[in-house]
C-alpha cells in the first residue's frame, strides 16, 4: 500500500468541453514530441490514445443517446474524457520492471526513471490500461509523471492547472474521493442517474486495489476505452502456479496409474 497523503486526479467528464488544453499543457511542460500530422478519421481526435509521447489524451465520443433523459434535436450527446495514467495503488508496470526503473514516489505516484530504464518492455505487458509505451527511436518507456518536478516545487500538475472548467481536479486522494462522491450525488439529484465513479473505490476494483486517478463517467467503461475490470497480471501468479501444480499432480497420478496397469497385465 502507498503512503498516506497520496496525490492524484479526479476527472469529472461531465464538465469536460474537449478543449484539449490539458493535452497542450502536458506536452509543453514535459517537452513531449508531437504525434505526427495525419488524419485519423476519428472525429476531432488527433492523438488517438495515450502513449510514450501523449501523457494526456482527450477522447471525443459521439453517441446516439441523450444524456440524463434530456431530448435533443438529433437525439445524440457528446462525451469528452481526458484520460491519463491511473497511478494504480497496485501498479502492474512497477511490479513487472526488472531494473528498478519504476518507483513509487513520496506523492504516491508511479514514476519511470529514464536513466535506469533499459527498454525491455515488461512494464507495457503489466499495465491493464495500455498507458505506458516505448518511444520510437528512443526505446525507453514513458508515461505521465504526475508532473513530479512541479510537485517538488509546490505546484499542481500542468494539465490540472490549464483545465478551464475544473474537469481535472488535483489534490489528496482521500479528499478527492469525498469531492467525487458529493458530485455524484448532485448529478443523481439532477436526474443524471447513469453517472457513476470509476476506480474511486478499491473494493469495486480489486484488480488494481484502487486508482489514484479516477473518473466520473456516464457510459460503460468500454465507451471511454477503459477496461470494465482491470487486473494487474501479477495477481494471477498464485492461481496460475496452483493450476500448474494441480496439472502436474494429475499427470503424475496418471503416469503412476499407467505403470501399475502395465505391471498387472505383465503378471497376468
Amino acid at each position: 500500500m502507498i503512503a498516506m497523503g497520496a496525490k492524484g486526479f479526479f476527472t469529472d467528464t461531465t464538465v469536460c468541453i474537449g478543449c484539449k488544453a490539458c493535452e497542450v499543457a502536458c506536452k509543453e511542460w514535459n517537452q513531449l514530441p508531437d504525434d505526427g500530422m495525419f488524419f485519423t478519421a476519428m472525429s476531432y481526435d488527433n492523438t488517438v490514445s495515450l502513449g510514450a509521447s501523449t501523457w494526456r489524451h482527450v477522447a471525443f465520443i459521439e453517441r446516439p443517446v441523450p444524456l440524463g433523459g434530456q431530448t435533443t434535436a438529433h437525439g445524440i450527446s457528446w462525451l469528452f474524457m481526458s484520460d491519463v495514467c491511473k497511478h494504480c495503488q497496485r501498479a502492474g508496470c512497477l511490479e513487472n520492471c526488472p531494473t528498478g526503473a519504476i518507483v513509487r514516489t513520496e506523492f504516491g505516484s508511479v514514476y519511470v526513471q529514464p536513466d535506469v530504464c533499459n527498454g525491455c518492455g515488461y512494464c507495457i505487458a503489466g499495465c491493464p490500461f495500455g498507458v505506458i509505451d516505448r518511444r520510437a527511436g528512443d526505446g525507453r518507456a514513458w508515461k505521465c509523471t504526475l508532473c513530479y518536478d512541479r510537485l517538488r516545487g509546490g505546484l499542481e500538475p500542468a494539465c490540472a492547472k490549464a483545465c478551464p472548467t475544473d474537469s481535472i481536479r488535483f489534490g489528496d486522494v482521500d479528499e478527492l474521493r469525498a469531492t467525487a462522491r458529493a458530485r455524484l450525488e448532485q448529478l443523481h439529484a439532477r436526474g443524471v442517474t447513469e453517472a457513476y465513479l470509476y476506480g474511486e473505490d478499491a473494493a469495486r476494483q480489486p484488480g488494481t486495489e484502487g486508482l489514484n486517478a479516477f473518473f466520473l463517467l456516464v457510459d460503460r467503461p468500454e465507451a471511454y476505452n477503459l477496461p470494465p475490470d482491470p487486473v494487474v497480471p501479477t495477481r494471477k501468479i498464485a492461481p496460475a502456479w496452483l493450476s500448474l501444480a494441480a496439472a502436474a499432480l494429475g499427470m503424475a497420478a496418471a503416469a503412476v496409474g499407467a505403470v501399475a496397469s502395465s505391471q498387472e497385465r505383465g503378471h497376468s
